[in-house]
């Protein structure tokens, strides 16, 4: 087991994710401190699916994204005196299971873990697999490191220097700032492979709104 277990707490930010949100936070049992789960304005029973799998439920009134979802479960994991934070989605993609993967690496140094799907695209859909590689390689110029799955969701977190970043996205674009600020500051940042697990749901990224936030995050931090 990681040395970093005790000091580890999860944060899941969901948003109408009943369908799975029990068999992550089950599947998380044993491999960190607990589990929260921040239920993003959820219409369905998200919240109570989680709590009945053992995991402490923060909610959101309504949908505020999943940036914002983020930053109210590592405020929370701070108030609790976690030293490490890991995210993963809670609509099955990611596989708890792996977390061990990244425990090890923080282990070993790293202030910053990132799942890599790209290694195994196959059952990524095709557009996005293309849209991961062209967002990644631009982010990885901005962070002045290759980070070949910059969108992944499933990563591991040094908890006092992410407070300490003043990150500002509340959207999608949210793992893309954290990236390059983690870069920029010559912080250490690995990347892992994991199992890319894609079923019937459907995404919850806007095509066209968050692209373009994606776009303006990326011309500001063009010009820092």
């Amino acid at each position: 087991m990681s040395s970093i277990v005790p000091s580890t707490i999860a944060v899941v930010p969901c948003l109408n994710e009943a369908a799975t949100i029990s068999e992550v936070v089950s599947g998380l049992a044993g491999r960190v401190r607990s589990v929260i789960v921040v239920d993003d304005g959820s219409t369905d029973l998200t919240a109570s699916k989680a709590l009945d799998a053992g995991a402490a439920v923060l909610r959101h009134g309504k949908p505020r994204g999943k940036g914002a979802a983020m930053a109210t479960g590592w405020a929370r994991a701070t108030e609790q005196g976690a030293e490490w934070v890991l995210f993963l989605d809670g609509d099955g993609q990611h596989d708890p299971a792996e977390a061990d993967r990244f425990l090890e690496q923080a282990d070993r140094g790293a202030r910053l873990v990132i799942g890599n799907r790209m290694g195994n695209p196959c059952p990524m859909p095709p557009l996005r697999w293309f849209t991961n590689g062209w967002v990644s390689r631009r982010v990885s110029r901005l962070a002045g490191c290759r980070v070949p799955d910059a969108l992944c969701g499933y990563r591991l977190v040094h908890l006092p220097t992410l407070a300490a970043l003043g990150l500002r996205s509340r959207r999608y674009e949210i793992e893309s700032e954290m990236t390059v600020a983690f870069g920029r500051r010559g912080l250490p940042i690995v990347s892992v492979p994991i199992s890319c697990r894609y079923r019937s749901e459907r995404s919850r990224i806007s095509p066209i709104r968050d692209t373009l936030r994606w776009f303006r995050w990326y011309q500001r931090a063009c010009r820092i």
